[in-house]
């Protein structure tokens, strides 16, 4: 079997892998397209000191043909945590592609039967990639409050930047995207007011939330000098490195700080069907299994819009 491993620090494709086993409860996946997003390139400079094969935005079919997707948090269902509904913060479980369990950048994936989603008809497999980044953006709302006369900013102009933007702004939130790349802030359209990073100061301690997704260290530092007293910061993103900065703002400003992983799959499947998010601008180039290593060099580039590996 083909696949894209990690050894903690690099990655490469082989040809030589075993083909996957099935725990209890899995179902195995025949693989179709994989996404390559900003956590798998942490992972390939040492992010966790994860070993095994990456991937995890994918669209797999099953034994009978029907194309799904699944939810990463590999969970035990039967923990203290898991029955109290926390099933995404269990302490048993793994991550797919990401944490003790291999991902879907290969020709085959096992993943736990209850984790499937249905891919409906409408869309096609390169929407679909998205279901769960878009998920994850789908999670901020489900944390706090967003809807009309809320002043949210996104520090980030990348794939998960662009998503959470959008979902605020489907809200009804008034949404400021902070970024570098004049081309990539286009993107988030005319309802997004566009943000160059050297002119963020005209919006310093006046954003009543401010969502950072840029995957770098200076990223919570940025954040915290746009939101406003008494405001809140999500972290959104996850990087390879350490964050070396003063906390004393967030006490004298009083300002919430919240972490945010991973969403509902339903809601971001919903987005997509209905066109409530159009993820088509996000797409760069798309290349074959056998051209991953290629891939994760197009994938790092400063700019590089969604790139696909197409598995079979």
């Amino acid at each position: 079997m083909r696949g894209v491993t990690c050894d903690g620090s690099t990655i490469r494709l082989r040809h030589d892998l075993s083909e996957p086993s099935p725990l209890a409860g899995e179902v195995t996946l025949r693989v179709k397209l994989v996404g390559i997003c900003e956590t798998d390139l942490q992972l390939a400079r040492g992010y966790m000191g994860f070993q095994g094969l990456l991937g995890h935005e994918f669209v797999g079919l099953t034994e009978s043909g029907r194309r799904v997707t699944a939810e990463i948090n590999n969970s035990c269902h039967s923990c203290p945590v898991c029955r109290a509904g926390r099933t995404n913060h269990c302490p048993n479980r793994t991550v797919l592609g990401i944490l003790g369990h291999d991902g879907a950048m290969a020709d085959h994936v096992c993943v736990p039967e209850r984790n499937l989603h249905a891919i409906p008809d409408s869309l096609d497999d390169r929407q679909a990639v998205f279901i769960e980044p878009l998920a994850a953006a789908f999670r901020i709302p489900e944390q706090v409050d967003v809807g009309p006369g809320l002043a949210v900013t996104v520090v980030g102009d990348g794939k998960l930047g662009l998503l959470c933007a959008w979902v605020a702004r489907s809200l009804g939130a008034s949404v400021s995207l902070v970024g570098k790349h004049p081309e990539k802030l286009r993107l988030a359209g005319d309802s997004i007011r566009p943000v160059l990073r050297e002119s963020a100061g005209s919006i310093a301690r006046t954003q009543d939330l401010v969502i950072d997704c840029t995957g770098s260290k200076s990223g919570l530092e940025t954040a915290l000098s746009l939101v406003r007293p008494c405001g809140t910061v999500i972290l959104k993103t996850t990087i390879a490195g350490e964050h070396q900065l003063s906390l004393a703002p967030v006490v004298i400003d009083e300002i919430r700080l919240i972490g945010s992983r991973c969403g509902p799959f339903p809601t971001a499947i919903a987005a997509l069907e209905a066109n409530t998010i159009d993820v088509r601008p996000l797409i760069g180039a798309e290349y074959l299994l056998d051209e991953a290593e290629e891939a994760f060099r197009a994938a790092a580039l400063p700019g590089a819009r969604k790139i696909l590996l197409r598995v079979g």
